[in-house]
């Protein structure tokens, strides 16, 4: 099973950064989602950065979530994480 997610933050342009259990910083680009159905929301900059964990993934307010695998697997590792403090 691949690590969930403990922390996200969101940049302006579309970007989630994770902490994942496991301690990885990883990025993962929303971008490709903001076309598609219930993902079009999301290009409201101000409703993305409603971003939050629940029960390990990241969810918004109107039920929009990406599967915890998905953020895994997708996401790159970031090289200079600034969110340390979560790590542990």
């Amino acid at each position: 099973m691949n690590p969930r997610v403990r922390h996200v933050s969101t940049t302006n342009n579309h970007l989630l950064k994770l902490v994942f259990t496991n301690g990885e910083h990883r990025v993962y680009n929303c971008t490709p989602l903001l076309n598609f159905g219930v993902f079009k929301e999301l290009n409201n900059k101000q409703y993305f950065s409603q971003a939050k964990v629940i029960d390990g993934t990241v969810v918004w307010p109107h039920e929009q979530d990406i599967c915890p695998d998905t953020l895994y697997l997708d996401s790159t590792k970031e090289s200079n994480p600034t969110h340390t403090e979560y790590a542990k």
